[in-house]
């Protein structure tokens, strides 16, 4: 079984959910129910990382309840979405982007099920899956075919702040081309789980130096309005290529 993990502004425009389901699980409760819906001719389940009315923030969001609770739900691969800002200047506003490396810049997230049973060392070294990246890559349109949108590396930052025009300067030199605030722990925490893991990220906005004057964070939101339809195209015809 397939979930989506979301944002608060994707939810909006997926269709009406047959069935709500609300779960506990030993690391708290989830960031909201898990939503049943029909796409690509399947149902698909959806949780909205943020909370149903988008109230939590990324870095407080339990990112060991969501994935536990669809772990339990028996979901087997998870198509996350994200909007990002843009470091590699080829990656305009709107772009899709499906990511195939991360840097983990947050702190103080629980980053690990260790506790509660036993883990043991797992490998990192391809955060995403590969093959429901390949399937990400072929739902793309044919305007985001191209290397910049079919690879990326992915900095993950603590929020709620955006960056400053330095560290991006920093991130770059370190080799990421977006840079984002949600992605990890909860790519390293599927992995764990053993459920498949890759993300779909928009480009709302140049990070923090890459153009002049300041983020312009209206704009993000309409960025990503705009966008939207497309994203959900993306997934539709990604969910019809999985098996």
């Amino acid at each position: 079984m397939l979930a989506l993990i979301t944002g608060t502004a994707l939810q909006s425009v997926l269709p009406r959910p047959n069935e709500l389901i609300y779960r506990n699980t030993p690391y708290g409760a989830p960031s909201g129910p898990l939503l049943e819906v029909q796409l690509g001719g399947k149902s698909v389940y959806c949780l909205n990382r943020h909370g149903i009315e988008g109230q939590t923030a990324a870095h407080l969001v339990n990112y060991r309840a969501n994935i536990w609770a669809l772990k339990e739900l028996g979901i087997q691969e998870v198509i996350a979405t994200a909007t990002v800002g843009g470091i590699n200047p080829a990656l305009a506003r709107g772009a899709l982007v499906v990511p195939d490396q991360v840097i983990d810049y947050t702190y103080g997230r629980d980053q690990t099920f260790v506790g509660i049973q036993r883990i043991d060392h797992y490998d990192f070294t391809l955060p995403f899956d590969t093959d429901l990246r390949d399937i990400l890559v072929r739902a793309l349109p044919n305007e985001f075919q191209s290397d910049e949108y079919r690879h990326g590396c992915y900095g993950v930052t603590q929020g709620p702040r955006f960056e400053t025009a330095a560290e991006i300067k920093r991130f770059n030199q370190d080799g990421c081309d977006l840079v984002g605030m949600t992605l990890m722990p909860e790519a390293s925490l599927a992995r764990e789980a053993k459920i498949r893991y890759a993300a779909l990220c928009l480009v709302v906005n140049p990070a923090a130096g890459v153009e002049d004057g300041e983020v312009d964070i209206e704009d993000t939101a309409v960025v990503t309005k705009k966008a939207l339809s497309a994203l959900e195209g993306v997934l539709e015809r990604a969910v019809e290529l999985l098996q």
